[in-house]
This record gives structure tokens, C-alpha cells and sequence, in this order.
């Protein structure tokens, strides 16, 4: 297959990373620790709706990131392969959700961080308080980002490992207290039935929670052997993933009634409440506090290496301003589209603090607002899949998903479907009157960066058309 007429020499990129790093990378960005309080907060159900989107989303979707990735294992993951299936216009509007997604959801997740060092100390603190800290854990995350990336996978690395042992933690505590002291909400069949209520306000951050199979695609061509290691990656780490939040949503059930569970302080409520009675409880809610801490910042550090380096990719092929294709010279890493995203990411958090009444509103509002962004690209993956299987079957795939064309188009549709229900949700909980207060500056940001983003690409695309000379007139012969 032709390489699109935007394609660009790529610089070379040093191979460190291995199957363990490509799959314990993995496993850090999709477990997500900071939203598990979000998705418990659905009720017992929660569990059906963790089993549900694990059979109908999760696994369609992580079979379709693994051809994808053994397929077409070159560096820039997501923007590779809708550029090749649709062109660049597509690629550049899909990168920039892709990358701009991490510099509005840094925000959210780094107030949550601030809310678990409040937590931790015991200190009080005020809204523009977690907001210092939150800019100072941005740019912390632009610092490791730029150091090279054998040192720097290994925060993902111990990320994955502490996520793992917190959430096997939770889990298993909430079992030896359901059949110690019992549960603190209903667990019974009846009340794991699923319920179309207001509870699935928070049914797509389940969707949110797991996503994230191509991001280790990003570094494809930092990879030692992509095409072997990808499939056996994602499927390692989908059933250890599945494994932990099931373990996890099901420990903070037990622990703490629905109507206690806080989006930011839900975390630590649930060790303190499982871990009662426990010798020596407040060191160990520290220890486990500072370790969540940890997790959150290694999994916006996760993010932004898979995010930042599709950045660069599209520079490099034009589809993006230059500037995000600026790499460090001592490493190859993309020093550009990292100080953009500290850039953005700071000057976000101060926007949307000034408008947030609690900082519990300024996570949601953040949260919200980024996972629309961060979902919008995979409108176009899904899509890219299939196009890419009809238009470039040559390519080999050392991987396919089974089921022939009929069992791709099945899993591509319903992956797509499971994506729009989750950006509805997000701006639309079900039964329940829209609060223009929250939902309006949250569609507000959505419009303002899908306009911004537009003026982005309008104008890469006249330059390229002004950089591109025109074709030779045509020689009128002498009479």
C-alpha cells in the first residue's frame, strides 16, 4: 500500500521496551484507580455493568487494537492507522482529540491527587489550594516525560504493580468483611440486576475505565518485537484488568453505602472502612494513600507518552503544527507536544476553577469534559479497522480477529455503539433534568476545543497547499 502523500521521514527511535514493559504498560493506562469511586457509585449493578461492557466492549475492543497494532506496529499508534484508512484530515482531527484529551483530563486528575495528599496530612485545603498542587503535578508529569524512555517506563511499570496490589487489596478485604461483618449495601441477585436510573450517569466512566488497548501503540517503533508482543500483551492485561476492577468495585460495595462513596475522597474512605480494626490503621492508610497518590500520577504519565508521541507523528507527517514534532535531542522524545500539554492542562485548571463551586464539581466538570474529547477518536478507529482490512489486506497481520469479515463488522458496530452511549451519558444522566450549571460549561469547553482544533488542521492544510508548487503551465507551440 501507497503511504499517504503527507507521510514524512521519521527519525529513528531507540528499541527498549519488551513484551513485560509492553504489557505492564498496558496495564497502567486502562486500570484506572482515581474513577473507581465514580463507577461503584452506580450501586450493586455495577458489578453486572462491569461483567456486561467486559463481554459486549472490552473484549471486541481489545481483539481490534491487537490486529491493529501487530498490523501497522510504526511509531504513533491511533494516527498511523486512521491515517492510513482515511487520509490525513481525519488523522490530524483525531490526533488532536487524542493529544488535547490528556491536557484537559490532567486537571481532573491531578485535583484528585491534591484531594488525597489533603487527605493524607490531615491538612485542610482550599479549591486554588489542590490547584497549585495540580499544576505542579502537570509539570512534574512534562519532566519525566522527557527523559528518555528507558527510565522513564519504569514509572508505568510500578505504577501497574501498585494498582494491582491496591486493588487486590480492596477486593480481598471486602470479602473477608462481607463474611465478617456483612456488607454495607444490598449485594443480592435482585439489586445486581441492571436499572435504567440515575445511577447511569456514571455507566461511562465503566466504558472510560477501559479504554487504552492502543496506546502502547504510540511507541511501536520503541518496541523490540511489536508484532509478537502487542496480541499477547493485550490479552494478558485485559484479563488481569478485568480481574481488578471487578475485585475493586466489589470492595468498595462492601465497604461504604452508596449515598457515602465521594468522587474524591471515596479511595481512602474505603481502606480506612475495610481495613477497621487493623494494628497500626493510620500508618497503613498512609502508606496506601501515598501509594494512590502514585498511581495517579503514573497513569497521566502513562497517557501523555502514548498521547504526546502520536503528537509528534502527526507533525512529522504535517497533520500537526511543527511544534508538536520538536524532539529532545539527547533522546528523541517529543519535547514539544509535552510543554503544550503543561501549557494547556495549566491554563485549563485555573479556567475551570474559577467557575466550580467544590472541588468535587471541578472534577466532574473536567472529567466529563475530557472523556467527550477522548472519546471522539475512537468514532474513527472503529471504522478504521474495517476499512483498513477491505483496503489494505495485503498488509500482514500476525493477528486477526476471529470471525472472518462478518465477525469484524459485528465487533467493530457494537464498539462504536458502546462509545456514543458513553459521551451521551456523560452530558446526559438518564431521569433526570439537565443542570445547565454543570452540563453547560462542560459543552461549552467541548465546542471551544472541537473550534480551536478546526483552525488547527484548516490551517496545516493550507500550508501544505502553499507549500506545494503549482503544476507547469502548458507550453503554447509557436505559430
Amino acid at each position: 500500500m501507497t503511504e499517504p502523500s503527507s507521510a514524512r521521514a521519521r527519525p529513528r527511535f531507540a528499541r527498549v521496551m519488551g513484551l513485560f514493559d509492553v504489557t505492564l504498560f498496558t496495564v497502567c493506562a486502562i486500570l484506572v484507580i482515581d474513577t473507581l469511586a465514580a463507577s461503584a457509585a452506580i450501586g450493586a449493578s455495577a458489578l453486572s455493568w462491569w461483567v456486561i461492557t467486559f463481554g459486549l466492549f472490552f473484549i471486541p475492543y481489545g481483539l481490534i487494537a491487537a490486529e491493529l497494532g501487530a498490523a501497522y506496529p510504526g511509531e504513533g499508534g491511533i494516527q498511523t492507522w486512521i491515517r492510513r484508512a482515511f487520509g490525513d484530515r481525519w488523522a490530524a482531527r483525531a490526533t488532536w482529540y487524542y493529544w488535547v484529551n490528556v491536557a484537559l483530563w490532567m486537571p481532573s486528575g491531578y485535583i484528585l491527587l491534591a484531594g488525597l495528599i489533603s487527605q493524607i496530612t490531615g491538612v485542610e485545603m482550599g479549591l486554588w489550594s489542590k490547584i497549585l498542587i495540580g499544576i505542579v503535578a502537570t509539570w512534574l508529569t512534562v519532566l519525566i516525560g522527557i527523559t528518555r524512555l528507558s527510565a522513564a517506563k519504569w514509572v508505568p511499570n510500578l505504577g501497574a504493580f501498585i494498582k494491582a496490589a491496591i486493588m487486590l487489596l480492596i477486593g480481598g478485604a471486602g470479602l473477608y468483611v462481607l463474611f465478617t461483618r456483612g456488607a454495607a449495601n444490598d449485594l443480592s441477585w435482585s439489586s445486581l440486576t441492571p436499572r435504567w436510573d440515575a445511577g447511569l450517569g456514571f455507566l461511562p466512566v465503566i466504558v472510560y475505565n477501559f479504554m487504552g488497548f492502543e496506546l502502547v501503540s504510540g511507541a511501536g517503533e520503541e518496541m523490540r518485537n511489536p508484532g509478537r508482543d502487542i496480541p499477547i500483551a493485550v490479552i494478558t492485561a485485559g484479563l488481569l484488568i478485568s480481574a481488578f476492577y471487578l475485585l475493586a468495585t466489589f470492595g468498595i460495595l462492601v465497604a461504604l453505602p452508596i449515598a457515602d462513596i465521594g468522587l474524591i475522597k471515596g479511595l481512602l474512605d474505603t481502606l480506612r472502612a475495610l481495613l477497621a480494626g487493623a494494628p497500626a490503621l493510620d500508618v497503613i492508610i498512609i502508606v496506601l494513600g501515598v501509594a494512590a497518590v502514585f498511581t495517579i500520577l503514573a497513569n497521566l504519565v502513562t497517557w501523555s507518552m502514548g498521547a504526546n508521541r502520536a503528537a509528534q507523528a502527526a507533525a512529522a507527517d504535517g497533520e500537526l503544527p511543527k511544534v508538536f514534532g520538536l524532539l529532545r535531542k539527547s533522546n528523541q522524545t517529543p519535547v514539544g507536544a509535552y510543554v503544550l500539554t503543561g501549557l494547556v492542562s495549566t491554563g485549563v485548571i485555573i479556567a475551570y476553577g474559577v467557575l466550580a463551586r467544590s472541588a468535587e464539581d471541578l472534577f466532574w466538570s473536567l472529567f466529563a469534559f475530557s472523556s467527550v474529547i477522548f472519546l471522539l477518536p475512537y468514532l474513527a478507529l472503529f471504522p478504521a479497522f474495517l476499512r483498513l482490512r477491505r483496503k489494505d489486506a495485503l498488509t500482514p497481520r500476525p493477528y486477526r480477529v476471529p470471525g472472518g469479515a462478518l465477525g469484524a463488522w459485528i465487533l467493530a458496530v457494537v464498539c462504536t455503539l458502546f462509545i456514543v452511549q458513553a459521551i451521551v451519558f456523560f452530558l446526559w444522566v438518564p431521569g433526570v433534568a439537565v443542570d445547565w450549571s454543570k452540563t453547560g460549561p462542560i459543552l461549552g469547553g467541548i465546542a471551544l476545543t472541537l473550534v480551536i482544533g478546526e483552525g488547527v488542521i484548516g490551517a496545516m492544510k493550507t500550508n501544505r497547499r502553499a507549500a506545494t508548487p503549482p503544476p507547469p503551465r502548458p507550453q503554447t507551440p509557436p505559430a
